[in-house]
């Protein structure tokens, strides 16, 4: 596994390659409302989404937030992201 440095340069990579959306910094630190609304205002302006609707896009970035996020997410942060996604769902 890669540790350090080269982690680094793996994920700067990925961010640069993939066709994943661009994220604004800070997106999953806001209120329920400000993920939900950040998260479809990213995924309608952005180009780079994967071939599913906009909606799904930004559930699947939300969704790769909380499962790479694992233990070091807390209780409330996740109830919170949680929320967000039913919010981004309704929306």
């Amino acid at each position: 596994m890669a540790t350090g440095k080269a982690s680094k340069r793996w994920v700067q990579h990925v961010q640069e390659t993939s066709n994943a959306m661009d994220l604004p910094p800070g997106i999953f630190k806001r209120s329920v409302r400000g993920i939900a609304s950040g998260l479809k205002q990213a995924v309608l302006r952005s180009r780079r989404t994967k071939g599913r609707s906009k909606l799904q896009s930004a559930m699947s970035m939300q969704n790769l937030h909380i499962n790479r996020s694992g233990r070091n997410l807390g209780r409330v942060d996740r109830a919170k992201l949680q929320t967000a996604k039913v919010e981004l769902g309704e929306s």
